[in-house]
């Protein structure tokens, strides 16, 4: 059993505010145009990650704030999640990259995020959850299916991209884990 705090999920970039409770002392927050930078240097922190450009993030952080998060403790930015609805499937958030400060691991963060991410207007529609996850990415894999186990959902994982035919042998393959459909929030 964990104890749990109530904390403020604030949105600052409109007049909504949300509350949740949370087992942690995190600040959930859209992440804003000035946090690229801040977003960039954390994933660059965070092997195995794939590095992006502060220019990317800064994209992430502004045409894509309404489905990603930046989590801060301490008015340290210790998590950020990147997401967009799929436009392709309106129902799907495609979840693209998780970065979590490691101060910040063991406290089932990356899932508080993502939670966060589906409490919000934006994502009342949601009904799946798309990521991708390399074959040797523990603790992705983990991440995923705790997340679907704690929203009570099925999971599914199928090939999407190869190592030979998409990467070139560049990159590790990459299996797309698919959560869902998500109970009724």
């Amino acid at each position: 059993m964990t104890t749990k705090q109530n904390i403020m999920i604030s949105d600052l970039s409109d007049s909504s505010h949300n509350t949740s409770t949370y087992s942690s002392a995190f600040l959930f927050k859209k992440p804003e145009l000035k946090d690229g930078l801040s977003i960039h240097e954390l994933v660059e922190n965070c092997p195995p990650l794939d590095l992006n450009s502060s220019y990317c993030y800064m994209l992430c952080s502004s045409i894509w704030a309404d489905t990603s998060v930046c989590s801060w403790q301490d008015n340290t930015l210790s998590g950020f999640v990147s997401a967009l609805i799929r436009p392709d499937r309106p129902d799907t958030l495609f979840i693209w990259q998780v970065a979590v400060a490691r101060s910040a691991r063991g406290q089932k963060l990356a899932s508080q995020m993502i939670k966060a991410i589906l409490e919000r207007d934006s994502c009342s529609s949601i009904r799946y959850i798309h990521t991708t996850i390399s074959p040797d990415n523990n603790a992705s894999w983990g991440t995923f299916r705790s997340l679907a186990r704690e929203l009570g959902s099925a999971s599914r994982t199928h090939a999407f991209l190869d190592q030979e035919l998409h990467f070139r042998n560049q990159h590790e393959s990459e299996d797309l884990f698919e959560i869902g459909p998500l109970k009724h929030r």
